[in-house]
């Protein structure tokens, strides 16, 4: 199931014998994710499993030094 607004997408995806998932097509498109990128893996317990292009995650932690 994939649905795809302007600037959000909800879609499920399968975990592997391995663990591995794969990013949609869209969500790559929409992220300008490429082959060979670093994503930043972040989790809580609570509130899930989010995805951040490493650059972005750095980005925002040098936003929110002090």
């Amino acid at each position: 199931m994939t649905e795809v607004y302007q600037d959000r997408f909800i879609v499920s995806v399968k975990v592997g014998p391995k663990g591995q998932i794969t990013i949609p097509k869209e969500a790559r498109d929409m992220f300008d994710i490429k082959e060979g990128e670093t994503l930043m893996v972040m989790g809580d317990k609570k509130r899930g499993i989010a995805l951040l292009k490493t650059d972005l995650f750095y980005s925002i932690m040098e936003d929110h030094k002090q």
